[in-house]
């Protein structure tokens, strides 16, 4: 590390920020105004160009979404997300800051986020007047300059674009006074970008008070017309079935986005990995196989046609199902004194049911689910199994079991006594080494999918006890 590198590291960020203080200064150093489109359509040839990944974090969208958001971007279009639940819209909004500036010059003490070289309301425009040169300023960071409105019936125009405040109008100014408007979030995030999260939700009157802001870009407050320029990128989220003329969304603003990008669940097995590794916070181990299981088995769930696909199988599902099976690891794990807590197949069966609630059934199901949700678990398995061992002979291992050999496991066992009483051969290994399995839990997981695989093809038995002891043989 340098010492410029540990100073960074170091330092706070108002010290990271540009040394420019006033307006003079800011012009002595050659900063140049640029708009918030030209702004991110910079930023984001230049990501481009330098092939760096504009969307870190996002999974699944490389070659479907994120072309069609990147064209949107450089267009300049104010774009919503329409999608169901679950498919990472709200993940890639948040992501749109980072194609901002990582400082841009404010004016100090200013309501809304105003470029001292362009003041635009009746305040910073006085002051900005008096001082000339002299002007303050402040830098803000691009984490501040992304606000983010979960939209909800309650929602009010004064929330969204302002409102009289009564503090100012009791300290004396005069009604007729613009100073006595309390701005609202799309204000204060001039120069920003503004996200709005399941748009149709708001009521009609509140989506009409958006209407001259996405092409006048001016706002009215009982009254008060203020011809502010405001320069926001609006963006959105949307339920595709209410984000209609039959849905709650009114023609008017729906015409006004000029992109309409749809989400999607990952298309592959390899991008639902992909974001379960990225977003779960486990407390336990849970070995890649076990991983894989649980992206086969929601993708299976989407598939099925028990399953009420307009309500659609959440992302989160495949979240929450990973971290409930390295939860129910831990659980085993600390009642059998185990060293290390390392997820095995059993861990699957007792976690996965549990979040079946989640899933939205297709009428006449729901007596079913538990069934439903078992079989596409032992399809999930299979599948897993024959991906990752399908280059592995297993026949001396089936071979071993028909000539009497018998394996033992379940959650009362731990995984050192499971591999003890392991007959001896060299098929186990193969298995730990295609399974990538260096550790004693994790080996004892590796093979226990397998020995479950090989009995969902039929090539072995299982017995299994009410206590939850399995008996392959």
């Amino acid at each position: 590390m340098t010492s410029t590198d540990a100073h960074d590291a170091l330092s706070t960020p108002e010290e990271r920020a540009p040394a420019a203080r006033t307006v003079g200064e800011l012009r002595a150093s050659g900063h140049r105004a640029r708009g918030i489109r030209e702004e991110i359509r910079a930023n984001l040839l230049r990501h481009l160009a330098d092939g760096i990944d504009p969307w870190p974090g996002v999974h699944g969208f490389d070659r479907t979404v994120l072309p069609q958001a990147e064209r949107a971007l450089l267009a300049g279009h104010d774009l919503v997300l329409l999608g169901e639940r679950g498919q990472g819209k709200t993940r890639l909004l948040r992501s749109l800051p980072a194609l901002l500036d990582e400082w841009t010059p404010v004016i100090a003490d200013a309501e809304l986020g105003e470029h001292p070289y362009h003041p635009i309301t009746p305040e910073s425009q006085r002051r900005a007047a008096e001082l000339g040169d002299a002007l303050p300023i402040s830098w803000r960071h691009r984490s501040e300059r992304y606000s983010e409105k979960l939209a909800t019936p309650d929602t009010s125009v004064a929330d969204l674009i302002g409102d009289i405040d009564p503090m100012k109008v009791a300290e004396g100014r005069h009604l007729g006074d613009p100073d006595t408007i309390h701005y609202g979030l799309v204000p204060r995030t001039h120069r920003g970008i503004m996200a709005i999260n399941e748009l149709p939700d708001l009521a009609e009157r509140i989506q009409v008070s958006l209407l001259n802001v996405m092409e006048e870009r001016d706002i009215q407050v009982r009254g008060h017309l203020l011809r502010l320029p405001l320069d926001v990128l609006l963006v959105a989220s949307a339920n595709p079935e209410d984000y209609t003329n039959r849905g709650r969304i009114i023609t008017p603003l729906k015409d006004r986005f000029g992109a309409e990008i749809r989400t999607h669940y990952p298309l592959d097995i390899a991008d639902e990995i992909a974001m379960i590794n990225s977003e779960v916070d486990l407390v336990a181990e849970v070995p890649a196989p076990l991983v894989e299981v649980v992206a086969r088995f929601v993708h299976l769930l989407r598939e099925a046609e028990q399953v009420n696909q307009r309500s659609g199988v959440s992302a989160r599902y495949s979240i929450t199902g990973v971290e409930t099976v390295a939860a129910a690891a831990l659980h085993r794990a600390t009642v059998l004194g185990e060293p290390e807590a390392v997820a095995r197949p059993l861990d699957l069966t007792v976690a996965l049911p549990v979040l079946a609630g989640k899933i939205e059934w297709e009428a006449g199901y729901d007596d079913r689910a538990d069934e439903l949700v078992e079989h596409l678990l032992r399809r999930a398995v299979a599948d897993t199994v024959r991906h990752r061992l399908d280059a592995t002979d297993l026949a001396p291992l089936v071979e071993a079991i028909e000539g009497g050999a018998v394996v033992v496991t379940g959650p009362e066992m731990s995984a050192t006594e499971f591999l003890d009483a392991l007959p001896e051969h060299t098929v186990f290994t193969r298995i730990a080494e295609l399974s990538d399995a260096h550790t004693t839990g994790s080996r004892a997981s590796a093979i226990e999918l397998a020995l479950e695989g090989l009995y969902l093809t039929r090539r072995i038995a299982k017995d299994l006890d009410e206590d939850g002891t399995t008996v392959y043989g």
